[in-house]
């Protein structure tokens, strides 16, 4: 069987649309047809539904794809034994949230082109559940997650760091000048922004807002630290974020640190998908990052 063919059938289980498999194999969207056809007749099923919406898988794609993605890790393991005793080389993609991408990462990026110049490493900054659904799909070879628990049963976890966390207002703001510390019952009156749903701190502060009894919190949900610092910063409320991405505005006066309740350091966490092969770019990126954050 021309592995050819798996690998068009897996990036379009992926992507479930034609258009998008082509574009990310860089072929022509003929050839995606021309390859699927010719799969599904070699097999003798259908294996998608060719829907207005896009392609979806049937039973028979669902039973194939997780057999299709053992036989491409065999052969991506046999080309890499072929390889492994010359330089490291390759690609390794990798989800984090995104006060990871522009405060802790960069320094591993900087180190990986030392250490192994020929690996090439895209970062994708997204929060846990997309991260989670990349390692599932095989568009991640890695991720990190900001979780204090992770169960998800086919993904195996590692802790590699702590990110500090901290609770900053504008710097005329009433509580960065306030004499006493600020109680559950005070930060219940507030305005805050939050980052999306699913971040694992910011769905903490949430909830111990809204059991704080007559709680009447103004709460703003952001996909970006940007967009929630800068809100901060013009003295609309109060925002939750690592320590790493609001420090340089605190020593600037930009930023102010509210004294209250004390928050738990959120764990950092690597995350490999529990069955797929890990190609030894990825090995070396992870030691990479293992080294560099627990350092």
């Amino acid at each position: 069987m021309d592995t050819r063919l798996l690998h068009t059938f897996t990036t379009l289980a992926r992507t479930g649309s034609f258009t998008a498999a082509a574009a990310e194999l860089h072929l022509a969207q003929s050839t995606v047809t021309v390859h699927v056809r010719s799969l599904e007749r070699e097999l003798g099923t259908r294996l998608f539904d060719r829907l207005p919406t896009g392609a979806t898988l049937t039973e028979s794609g669902r039973q194939l794809l997780a057999e299709a993605e053992e036989v491409l890790d065999a052969v991506a393991r046999l080309r890499a034994r072929c390889t492994d005793a010359g330089a490291v080389r390759g690609r390794v993609l990798v989800g984090t949230p995104e006060s990871l991408c522009s405060t802790r990462l960069p320094g591993v990026l900087a180190a990986m082109r030392t250490t192994h110049p020929e690996v090439d490493v895209g970062l994708y900054a997204a929060g846990t559940a997309e991260c989670v659904e990349g390692l599932r799909s095989g568009r991640l070879d890695l991720a990190l997650l900001l979780e204090r628990e992770a169960g998800f049963p086919d993904v195996t976890t590692e802790p590699v760091a702590h990110e500090p966390l901290t609770l900053v207002c504008a710097p005329h703001h009433p509580l960065a000048t306030r004499a006493r510390p600020a109680t559950w019952a005070d930060l219940a009156t507030e305005s805050f922004f939050l980052l999306e749903q699913g971040c694992s701190y910011s769905d903490e502060l949430e909830r111990r807002l809204l059991a704080e009894p007559g709680a009447g919190p103004r709460l703003t949900r952001f996909g970006s630290v940007d967009a929630a610092r800068s809100c901060v910063a013009a003295g609309l409320g109060l925002a939750l974020l690592p320590l790493t991405t609001v420090g340089e505005q605190v020593r600037q006066g930009r930023l102010a640190r509210v004294s209250g309740p004390r928050f738990a350091d959120v764990p950092v966490l690597l995350a490999r998908h529990r069955r797929r092969w890990a190609a030894p770019a990825s090995r070396a990126f992870a030691r990479e990052l293992v080294r560099h954050l627990s350092g």
